[in-house]
């Protein structure tokens, strides 16, 4: 977790139970970190940013990436 997803849940890793998808890990993250619910992130898996719900493996690193601005 990166920026204020770490400063919300007070974590920068997680080692989570085996996750189906996408979809069933972020909504664990939102059950057991509710102060999350509300907060726009991406998903980034094995380093691929993803915008659909993807299958995930045993040993996958998954990054929650905050909302980001350029200039």
């Amino acid at each position: 977790m990166f920026g204020i997803l770490a400063e919300k849940t007070g974590q920068h890793v997680l080692t989570v139970p085996l996750m189906a998808d996408t979809d069933q890990l972020t909504a664990w993250l939102f059950e057991r970190y509710p102060q999350l619910e509300g907060i726009k992130f991406t998903l980034a898996v094995n380093k691929q940013l993803i915008h659909n719900n993807t299958p995930l493996d045993e040993g996958v690193e998954v990054a929650l990436l905050p909302p980001y601005s350029g200039g």
